[in-house]
């Protein structure tokens, strides 16, 4: 992340106007590097909304079982939860910049802590009570698979230079950005390897369905949820920067987002399995958008004047990305067709 800032700020003078990823692949690679970015990252970013409703709309099909199953993918429990969710996502996603959407990414990171902190709790008390059999790995095809997931964890990489270009103190930037980081890789490292030690081989795609009924469990799925509704229109911001700039000459609009929104609900319908739409999304373009595009960035920008250690750290950092995507998407697939014949 912190690659991309350093580019930018490098190529101020010649390029004043790198406001997103996009700008800084032209930049640096014309117009190559402008297509490479903006395909990966609306791909990327809207993948990890139609993820973000698969989330809500199970929970919310497994707490309120109200809707009879049906094969029609357009009218399944959690394809009815997502149509009732898409009018207020519509007025959400219509908010035209970052900063008036803060309050609300604000607003979902509380709940988002408060419903994990449960969840981690819980966790113990199950473990303390029952600890069932766990396994450190599971082979080189599951940790493949596990990196795919965890990559697709940190999903911000599109948002970082909008981000830093909204940031009131540009300074503090990449020292709160370290931070936040940190304290999400702990947390996030917390909740997986704990919901697995609880749980073990029983252990689901969604952990909060683990943990049973009962007003807690209910209460803590959907703060995860309102976690997720509010941070859907600040995760497709990226998304609406290309498109509105491709079709809409730069200006801001409403119906080009709506017809965006309205795809991402239409995939979230018909994609059936989440963990391995995760795995597949982190292992591709996510390991391509947050390795190898960063790491060659700076490479190109920087590699003239760096000592052969820091060449050596881009490179090796292209080399790991490609070797993640490549290897990472081939167990991917096979999960999902050994998932889709079973």
């Amino acid at each position: 992340m912190m690659l991309l800032v350093a580019c930018r700020r490098r190529l101020a003078d010649e390029h004043p106007k790198i406001a997103s990823f996009g700008d800084l692949g032209d930049a640096v690679f014309r117009g190559p590097g402008r297509l490479a970015v903006d395909t990966m990252l609306v791909l990327s970013q809207a993948s990890f909304c139609v993820g973000y409703l698969i989330f809500i709309s199970n929970t919310m099909a497994h707490l309120y079982p109200v809707f009879a199953p049906s094969s029609n993918a357009l009218l399944s429990p959690k394809a009815l939860f997502i149509w009732a969710m898409l009018p207020f996502q519509l007025g959400l996603n219509s908010i035209k910049t970052l900063t008036l959407l803060a309050p609300l990414s604000i607003f979902a990171d509380v709940v988002d802590l408060g419903a994990m902190g449960v969840v981690l709790g819980e966790d113990v008390s199950v473990w303390l009570a029952k600890p069932p059999p766990v396994f450190a790995f599971g082979g080189l095809s599951a940790i493949l698979y596990g990196i795919g997931v965890s990559v697709y964890a940190f999903e911000g990489i599109g948002m970082v230079l909008p981000l830093e270009a909204e940031a009131a103190n540009k300074k503090k930037f990449g020292t709160t950005l370290g931070l936040s980081m940190g304290f999400i890789a702990v947390m996030y490292g917390l909740f997986g390897a704990m919901g697995y030690i609880a749980f073990g081989d029983a252990t689901r795609d969604i952990i909060t369905t683990n943990l049973g009924t009962g007003w807690l469990s209910a209460a803590v799925q959907l703060g995860l949820c309102i976690n997720l509704f509010f941070t859907m229109p600040v995760m497709m911001h990226p998304v609406y920067e290309v498109a509105e700039r491709l079709l809409h000459g730069k200006r801001y609009c409403w119906w080009l987002r709506w017809l965006l929104v309205l795809a991402v609900g239409l995939s979230a319908m018909y994609v059936p399995n989440f963990t391995d739409f995760l795995a597949l999304v982190g292992s591709s373009v996510c390991v391509l958008l947050g390795f190898v595009l960063p790491a060659s960035f700076h490479l190109k920008v920087f590699g003239a004047e760096m000592s052969w250690p820091g060449v050596l750290s881009d490179v090796l950092l292209v080399l790991l990305g490609l070797s993640l995507a490549v290897f990472g998407t081939y167990t991917s697939l096979l999960q999902i067709f050994h998932s889709s014949s079973a």
